[in-house]
């Protein structure tokens, strides 16, 4: 029996936790949730807090999605867990996709990437400026890592054991979703894609819209190309 652990990181998400949280618990999963408060302002922390059987880590500072993450990772790493999955704290993934995330995982892969845009049904996709930025993410990742991949920036992610040792030392900080896709292709990480159902934010705002995606976007390649080029004998396996 596998040893799971949800990771949720969570920033100002107030309006939103209590409600993913109780997405996964009503499943009735044997899985243990510990949700990651990256320094919010708002009452996240209490909030999570309130609910049994949740683990709750309170970030005094906010290290962003990268430092949070990785926190979840050191923990996971820390407590001997087979399986992490990301579930991000907005709300726009669906607890009932865990188990097909759980369950490629089980199939041999290390990192295992629930895609929107694979998904044949109904979907949220994002924002149409989201979408041009991602698929060029999709390029650019793809031609790197001789491998597609459709949903570079999703936070919706499984890991495996040794995904979980190596990022909880090495998980990107800036944009580590599209920077992790790169890094453990470096390291010969098998890596799968798989079509899951998405949901738009429910409350809440994204820190990432108009010219700040812009923004965003560019960092984001400079960061994925730096990455590619880093020589490996700058991490250690």
């Amino acid at each position: 029996m596998n040893k799971i652990l949800i990771i949720i990181p969570a920033y100002n998400e107030s309006e939103n936790i209590i409600r993913v949280i109780n997405s996964i618990k009503k499943l009735n999963l044997d899985y243990d949730i510990l949700v990651i408060d990256d320094g919010s302002k708002d009452n996240t922390y209490e909030l999570a807090k309130s609910i049994n059987n949740v683990q709750v880590l309170r970030l005094f500072l906010n290290l962003g999605i990268g430092g949070a993450v990785q926190t979840g990772f050191k923990f996971a790493n820390k407590n001997d867990y087979d399986i992490a999955i990301q579930f991000d704290g907005d709300g726009q993934h669906v607890a009932e996709e865990i188990e097909k995330l759980v369950n490629t995982i089980n199939q041999g892969y290390d990192l295992v990437i629930g895609s929107r845009f694979l998904y044949e049904g109904e979907n949220f996709k994002s924002s149409k400026i989201r979408r041009v930025g991602i698929k060029l993410f999709e390029i650019i990742n793809s031609m790197i890592i001789k491998q597609r991949i459709t949903d570079n920036t999703s936070g919706f992610r499984a890991f495996n054991k040794n995904a979980i040792n190596f990022l909880s030392k090495y998980y990107p900080e800036d944009y580590p979703e599209p920077e992790a896709v790169v890094l453990l292709a470096k390291f010969n990480f098998k890596i799968k894609e798989i079509p899951v159902k998405m949901n738009p934010r429910i409350g809440g705002k994204s820190s990432i819209a108009g010219l700040n995606y812009l923004n965003y976007f560019f960092k984001v390649i400079l960061s994925v190309f730096l990455t590619s080029i880093g020589h490996k004998s700058i991490y250690t396996k």
